[in-house]
């Protein structure tokens, strides 16, 4: 068992012997899911001095585009942004939701109800003795869950069909939490990104912002390295370029194999390679 951490006290959960604590999570709160994914669990609830019984985080099967399969991925649950918020010692409250005017429509060929937007207002105590507010609005169309499977149905997913006025109040609340507590965290809630799809993501170091991932590039082909070879040697026998130049310029565009970047390596000046011949 790993050294208990003091962010760890009081947690009595995190305390158990790490097996006997999976084997519990496994079969209540978790059931079904891999024991890596519930791993990944106790990970983020001990760096977040979370109490893992309590469910703070959610394991969501997310269908991830990049490698064309499913994936767990581990995202908090609403009850984790209000916990985190309650603990500042500055929170001062959370209104009731309140809604836009009903829309009935077809999505998907089923007939859908469900209220134009959702406004939740989250009060923050300043430094100064006043209280500030911190409304979020969120339009049900733009966060609603679809259904999707193989005909790629638009409807709702059975969760927003069911409870349309609760699911996107969850997404408010969360919105709202974010906007009054920016240090508990940027992550959407497993509430917000039910079914929907993964989409690889970095931290911008400049903004700390959450943004997808950048595209991949492309793989540099054959027939380009073949037909730029004789150019990028005549600018090395220049002195003009190197070889790793060369190379730094191509993976600003395209991703480069280890051969085809030996290849480029063995683009050696003359007197290099009279040296090399004479090393050999």
């Amino acid at each position: 068992m790993n050294a208990i951490t003091k962010q760890e006290v009081g947690l009595p959960a995190l305390q158990m012997n790490e097996a006997e604590l999976l084997t519990v999570l496994q079969s209540s709160l978790y059931p079904g899911a891999a024991v890596e994914s519930i791993k990944m669990v106790l990970g983020y609830c001990r760096a977040s001095g979370l109490d893992p019984m309590q469910k703070p985080v959610h394991i969501v099967p997310m269908w991830d585009s990049k490698a064309g399969s499913m994936r767990d991925v581990v995202m908090p649950g609403i009850g984790m942004y209000r916990t985190q918020a309650a603990r500042s010692g500055v929170y001062a409250g959370i209104t009731e939701p309140e809604y836009g005017p009903d829309v009935t429509e077809k999505l998907g060929g089923v007939d859908t109800t469900y209220p134009q937007w959702c406004r939740v207002t989250v009060k923050r105590k300043m430094a100064d003795g006043s209280v500030a507010d911190f409304t979020a609005v969120e339009r049900w169309k733009e966060n609603y869950a679809v259904k999707g499977g193989k005909e790629k149905s638009i409807a709702p997913n059975a969760m927003w069909s069911k409870r349309p006025y609760a699911q996107i109040a969850k997404c408010a609340q969360a919105q709202a939490l974010r906007m009054a507590f920016p240090e508990i965290g940027a992550q959407p809630t497993a509430d917000e990104m039910e079914g929907k799809s993964f989409v690889p993501e970095y931290i911008d170091n400049d903004t700390g912002e959450i943004r997808p991932a950048l595209p991949e590039k492309p793989a540099y082909t054959k027939a380009s390295l073949d037909k730029n070879k004789a150019a990028w040697q005549a600018a090395i026998e220049g002195g003009k370029k190197s070889a790793d130049d060369i190379i730094a310029m191509i993976e600003t565009k395209a991703t480069l194999t280890e051969e085809q970047k030996k290849e480029i390596r063995s683009l050696t000046t003359t007197e290099e390679q009279e040296e090399q011949n004479a090393n050999n």
